[in-house]
């Protein structure tokens, strides 16, 4: 009784205007399943505005009597999956036999009524306010993907268009080419904060690095400034160097989204040296040669010993001493 309660109240909450708005004729329909015209059309109207809710791919259309029942079932099936359907019975099994009893059919109109009702609430809430930093997040993906730049009232809805044009570019690349990924369990709550620590200690670490680096660029530029021939192009050099220096950051971009995007080459530790790198890494000072430079010595062979640091030790005389010979008051 309380989950013909709950559907009625709920599907009249909707706006749903149909003959199954009696308990009654709530039970004898779902007591008759996808053979019942009235129970066939409900599903179809909660369905049809899931769908256009939440931009479904899957649906459920009418049926043509007791002759469709399996074409309907299995709409039904596909549709539940992509919602994400909780009830094992409806989505698992023999799909003749899902909505066999009034159970299974009450719990699939409380399931679509239910999650149509969500989602109208969801609908009606003002979108939260995007992050600047988000923005700027969506704006080069939608550069990458060659789509308009979306305006901060459509951030919502771009999300949809990243998706189509993701699943069309997908459809175009050869078989395989992307790879799999790198992380391939599904992590709960609890460790993807460990993980987001994880990164987060990473990132410090990086950025202490960094800035080293960055400080020994900045001290090796600064002592070409020591060359008599430098110092009348001081104000090219710094023009030169610091467009390029401002451009390098000691913050680390990297973020748990980029574990997700990781594939299993990532994994695949190859030489800097090897041939594959070296095309990459390949410059013209690379085949410069050296000339003849001043012989700077420090070859172990020719390096004398040093010298005695202190006189060695030696032991002390007998008789020797401060006071010999009695001592100081001696013949008193």
């Amino acid at each position: 009784m309380v989950m013909e309660s709950d559907i009625l109240d709920t599907l009249e909450a909707l706006g749903y205007k149909g003959p199954l708005l009696e308990e009654e004729a709530l039970l004898k329909a779902a007591e008759s399943g996808a053979s019942s015209t009235a129970f066939t059309e409900l599903c179809v109207w909660l369905a049809a505005q899931l769908k256009q809710l939440g931009k479904l791919e899957e649906g459920i259309v009418s049926t043509a009597g007791a002759d469709d029942v399996e074409g309907f079932q299995l709409e039904v099936s596909g549709f539940l999956k992509e919602l994400a359907c909780p009830y094992s019975s409806l989505i698992s099994g023999e799909v003749k036999e899902r909505l066999k009893t009034k159970e299974d059919c009450l719990k699939l109109l409380l399931f679509l009524s239910t999650e149509l009702q969500a989602m109208q609430i969801v609908q009606s809430k003002p979108s939260p306010p995007v992050s600047n930093e988000m923005h700027q997040e969506i704006e080069a993906m939608c550069k990458t993907l060659d789509l308009p730049k979306p305006s901060a009232s459509a951030i919502s809805q771009s999300f949809s268009s990243i998706e189509s044009k993701i699943k069309e570019l997908q459809s175009k690349i050869p078989k395989g080419y992307l790879g799999n990924p790198l992380l391939k369990s599904t992590l709960t709550s609890e460790q993807w904060e460990k993980l987001k620590n994880i990164n987060a200690a990473l990132c410090r670490e990086y950025d202490c690095r960094q800035r080293m680096l960055l400080k020994r660029l900045d001290v090796t530029v600064q002592s070409f400034d020591w060359s008599e021939r430098a110092k009348s192009k001081t104000d090219v050099i710094a023009k030169a160097y610091q467009a390029k220096r401002y451009a390098l950051s000691s913050m680390s971009s990297i973020t748990l989204a980029h574990l997700l995007a990781a594939r299993e080459d990532l994994s695949k530790i190859i030489k800097t040296s090897s041939g594959v790198n070296r095309e990459k890494t390949a410059c013209p000072i690379n085949k410069v040669l050296m000339g003849k430079v001043p012989d700077r010595g420090g070859r172990p062979t020719e390096i004398e010993p040093p010298g005695p640091e202190m006189p060695p030790w030696m032991k002390r005389q007998d008789g020797g001493g401060r006071g010999g010979g009695g001592g100081r008051g001696g013949g008193r």
